[in-house]
């Protein structure tokens, strides 16, 4: 289904967390976030939020669906993720700061493919 093709595309891209504190964060990026995805283009949801977190630079996903979420963020806070449920996938990638980030953000599913961008802010 090309929804979940997105919405793991856009989670993914999606980069959030739960939060953990300045002393136990081992890169500045750890912690909680919120990711906004939006698509732009193809037959997918206009728009996913989700919650992921970042442990030692490693992106989790912080929900209840069904989601694989393989993601890192690296020194400069160029992130990469990939999200995939059922046999749709979604790829993003882009750049955080210490509170913010952004970047784009496409995926294949059952329904055709889907593209766009996607804006984080840490929590």
């Amino acid at each position: 289904m090309m929804r979940h093709a997105m919405t793991a595309g856009a989670a993914l891209l999606a980069l959030t967390a739960i939060s953990a504190t300045a002393a136990s964060a081992r890169t500045p990026y750890d912690g909680a976030w919120s990711v906004l995805i939006i698509t732009d283009r193809g037959t997918c949801d206009r728009a996913y939020r989700y919650s992921v977190q970042i442990v030692d630079g490693i992106v989790r996903y912080a929900g209840e669906m069904g989601l694989d979420f393989r993601g890192r963020v690296g020194r400069g806070g160029a992130i990469s993720v990939s999200v995939a449920s059922g046999g749709s996938r979604a790829d993003g990638r882009g750049r955080l700061s210490q509170t913010y980030g952004g970047g784009t953000w496409q995926g294949q599913g059952s329904t055709g493919a889907c593209s766009g961008r996607w804006t984080a802010e840490r929590r």
